[in-house]
């Protein structure tokens, strides 16, 4: 039996011409600035993204973490979306390492609106913890692969101006949004001081995510938290190369998972025991609610797993299935099959 994989965009595994470009990557010391791919690598993000400069690191986490090391000062305050993946998925990691707080403003669908923003922003007295950054998500993960309108983030951005107050994009699935809005990438990226873009989840490399921004300092503060947080590597060119082909030959194909998941949320909306809004699904992640049903989420989880569909529970009702590279339209179906055995 075949294994769907719905967990994550995070599960693809390399293509055979992808391992081929890793085999043949030219490497170097990248702790010294000596790896050719790596450099490669980014200055290309660097123009794709319209920034001065751009930092391989291994994980879209450590890039956001470096972000916040680099933007603020322990005691801080951080801006973030309640659900956004610096506040669930980064293990408390901006106060842990960079001593700072999130102040958390609950979005709609994982997207905050101007107003919000600018009430969140801390007075300047000294009676007042101080805001230092303003982070926003895009694609949101747990708002269900939402894409943040240019339009919003262009608000957003006025008012972190008339504040004085820098701005991050996590863009993890910044080329998700791209694939979907066919604006280039350097339309989102001119707003913010600081952006990460991940290539390990629907652009199907092995690992890795950079850092970009058009700030020197700013730079040579990231490059010495990478070392700080463990994340400088050597011949890293191995894993560039693996990204330099992603950029090349995935991102286009983004379009078919995001088809795949507007198909899969379509049929699920068939079966009483889910509740689901396709109008919901703009990229390449579904979210939907059992309802009415006895199996517990792990029973149905575990139910589905015997059926050859991994799939992650987000709640006690709640599911989240992601597409991507290696889950066809033809699996899609059978996965739906699956579920409408499982939930009968």
């Amino acid at each position: 039996m075949r294994i769907i994989d719905l967990r994550s965009d995070t599960v693809t595994k390399p293509t055979e011409a992808m391992r081929e470009a890793m085999a043949r990557a030219e490497v170097g010391d990248d702790v010294y600035g000596e790896d050719p791919t790596v450099n490669r690598l980014q200055e290309m993000v660097a123009g794709l993204l319209g920034k001065k400069a751009a930092l391989f690191v291994p994980s879209g986490t450590m890039a956001n973490q470096l972000a916040i090391r680099s933007h603020a000062q322990p005691g801080q305050e951080v801006i973030a979306e309640t659900k956004a993946h610096i506040v669930r998925y980064e293990q408390g990691a901006a106060g842990a390492l960079a001593g700072v707080q999130l102040h958390w403003v609950a979005g709609d669908r994982g997207i905050m609106q101007p107003e919000q923003v600018e009430a969140a922003i801390r007075p300047k007295d000294p009676h007042s913890i101080q805001t230092a950054l303003i982070c926003l998500e895009n694609t949101h993960n747990a708002g269900g692969g939402t894409i943040y309108p240019l339009s919003t983030i262009e608000r957003i951005r006025a008012v972190a101006s008339a504040h004085g107050v820098p701005m991050h994009l996590d863009g993890a699935r910044l080329f998700n949004a791209v694939a979907a809005t066919t604006l280039p990438p350097a339309a989102y990226a001119q707003h913010f001081e600081t952006v990460s873009v991940c290539l390990s989840k629907g652009l199907g490399a092995p690992a890795g995510s950079l850092l970009l921004t058009n700030d020197p300092a700013m730079m040579d503060r990231a490059r010495r938290f990478r070392r700080m947080y463990g994340g400088a590597m050597r011949q890293a060119g191995i894993l560039a190369a693996a990204g330099i082909y992603a950029l090349e030959h995935h991102v286009g194909r983004l379009k078919d998972d995001h088809e795949n998941a507007k198909r899969l949320a379509r049929k699920l909306q068939q079966i009483p025991a889910i509740s689901i809004n396709p109008q919901h699904v703009d990229t390449n992640i579904v979210i939907f609610d059992v309802v009415g049903n006895r199996l517990s989420a792990s029973a149905i989880v575990a139910a589905l797993k015997q059926e050859g569909v991994l799939i992650n529970a987000i709640g006690v009702t709640s599911f989240r299935a992601v597409t991507h590279l290696d889950v066809s339209t033809k699996q899609i179906d059978v996965a739906v099959e699956a579920f409408a055995r499982v939930l009968r």
